[in-house]
């Protein structure tokens, strides 16, 4: 995407991480943030990992949008852009001057990508987080066991919808190569939320029944679940098809379950879990979770060891494939975070930049837009603009 310009103006987790999918694809994305800097930066506990992951190989600048002399600056860049992302409420951008009507008259080639909590509707004027999504969607309920609801275990309502919208923002570039004309993108995290549970709503429709959360769920094979081994570890197995039935069985040395004819078929074995499961269990029990891992590797079965965020920094595969990026943040910290989890013809995407300090590049990027040294001192000096990590 070189050659792309992005304005980002947002905060938080949705739209950094549509910003982050263009920027790591080569877009060169400026990330506008208040005079004081964007507070994602300072967010403690949950959210301390928010700004380092999803603002890598962008630019900052710091601009008083509510001074005049500061909206006429972020209008400038506008008028130069390809995209424009935002994830405030519905009205804030509109109050600021930069709702979508008054730029696309100015600008109609621009692509307007909003990140929100609800499509067009009845809900649309709600506000909404990852959690709110999860909850309302139906995740939450599928997550937990019955009767507590439960939120993933990681922000993927906020990513999944800065993915749809990285994604609608391609698809009204490609569109704007046939027509000269950009468009309103909008992503939403409750209707991210309901695709992903998509297959559950597929699950009642064709069956009649309803899905149960998670915990309580009716696999749909026999062995599809975490074994404990001899020295207290845990190994996710499944056997998801019936050649794999005969290739466990075998390699395992289950004689008596290949034996019976009553288990060769999927459907018949899911009914005989509760006597298949305790078998399985007790085998994988008098292994350790490296012999386990080695034998099931060696015998080309879904496996998994039960790995902790922490442990992906020393993942072989990871570290072998370019898949973790090592980045310096703004304080001086060193991280290894995760790369964009693509290929294409063989190659990965990198670091362009380190995560930007807050305001890091309003000098460059003014000068860039056409404002003279004198100018941005004045800007500076009037607090229309700032610079510098604080």
């Amino acid at each position: 995407m070189s050659g792309i310009r992005v304005i980002e103006f947002s905060h938080m987790v949705m739209g950094p991480s549509a910003g982050v999918l263009l920027a790591d694809l080569g877009a060169d994305v400026v990330k506008v943030e208040p005079i004081g800097g964007d507070k994602t930066r300072k967010l403690r506990g949950s959210g301390a990992g928010y700004f380092a992951m999803y603002n890598r190989n962008k630019r900052s600048i710091r601009v008083d949008l509510k001074s005049a002399d500061g909206a006429a600056i972020a209008k400038k860049l506008v008028a130069d852009a390809d995209i424009l992302i935002e994830n405030f409420r519905p009205g804030a951008m509109d109050k600021l001057g930069f709702g979508y009507e008054s730029l696309s008259q100015a600008h109609p080639r621009l692509i307007y990508c909003s990140n929100r909590g609800f499509l067009n509707g009845p809900y649309e004027h709600r506000t909404a987080l990852d959690e709110v999504a999860q909850m309302m969607g139906g995740l939450a309920y599928m997550t937990g066991p019955p009767g507590r609801p439960l939120r993933a275990g990681a922000s993927v309502i906020d990513v999944a919808g800065g993915m749809f919208a990285a994604l609608g923002a391609l698809a009204a570039l490609e569109q704007r190569h046939k027509t000269g004309r950009g468009q309103h993108v909008k992503s939403s995290l409750f209707e991210s939320t309901v695709f992903l549970v998509g297959q559950h709503m597929a699950q009642y429709a064709v069956t009649g029944s309803p899905a149960a959360p998670m915990p309580a769920r009716i696999s749909a094979w026999a062995v599809y679940d975490v074994f404990e081994t001899a020295d207290d570890e845990r190994v996710f197995v499944g056997v998801v098809s019936d050649s794999q039935w005969l290739t466990f069985c075998e390699d395992f040395g289950f004689d008596e379950l290949l034996a019976d004819a009553s288990l060769r078929a999927n459907n018949d074995r899911v009914a005989a879990r509760e006597r298949i499961i305790p078998v399985v269990q007790e085998r994988f029990r008098s292994m350790n979770k490296a012999e386990l891992m080695t034998k099931l590797e060696a015998s080309g079965l879904p496996f998994a060891p039960i790995a902790r965020p922490e442990d992906l920094f020393d993942d072989e595969h990871l570290n072998a494939s370019d898949g973790l990026l090592d980045l310096e943040l703004p304080d001086g910290t060193k991280a290894r975070l995760p790369a964009l989890p693509l290929e294409l013809d063989g190659m990965r995407f990198g670091k362009l930049r380190n995560p930007p300090g807050s305001g890091e590049h309003t000098i460059e990027v003014l000068r860039e837009a056409g404002y003279s040294d004198a100018e941005i001192a004045d800007f500076a000096g009037r607090g229309v603009v700032s610079s510098g990590d604080g």
